[in-house]
């Protein structure tokens, strides 16, 4: 018969399979978060000024645009219809200075963030994370 002892030894003999590492973040680099950042929201611009021009391509193939004017110069009884307030180019021009603003706040919350976690990091010590070699 196997003592206790005995079974443990043989556990302990066998080598983990991977090997698991405890690493606490303490810092984010500023130059680097606000890198990352950038060009995330140079991404989110360009999918922002594409999805307008899609949304607005489609709105005037199915018709929506010419439905809606007629609507218009119904209720107020004008004779212009929504085509002269609403053109690809005014369209795309909402589109870029949307897509610049955004560019601009994500850059500087991406800025921000890498700033507060490094000032939370003195007061919490940093975060725990734990890594596996499979």
């Amino acid at each position: 018969m196997t003592s206790v002892a005995d079974k443990l030894a043989k556990k302990s003999a066998r080598k983990p399979s991977s090997k698991q590492v405890r690493l606490k973040l303490v810092y984010v680099d500023f130059w680097s978060a606000l890198k990352l950042s950038f060009l995330i929201a140079i991404a989110v611009a360009i999918i922002t000024v594409v999805f307008f021009f899609l949304v607005f391509t489609v709105l005037d193939a199915t018709g929506v645009f010419d439905q809606v004017s007629s609507l218009y110069k119904e209720v107020t009884g004008s004779k212009e219809g929504l085509e002269a307030i609403i053109g690809l180019g005014r369209v795309m021009g909402f589109a870029l200075i949307v897509a610049i603003l955004n560019l601009v706040i994500v850059t500087v919350l991406g800025a921000l963030a890498a700033g507060l976690y490094n000032l939370a990091v003195k007061i919490t010590g940093g975060l725990l994370v734990g890594f596996t070699n499979n």
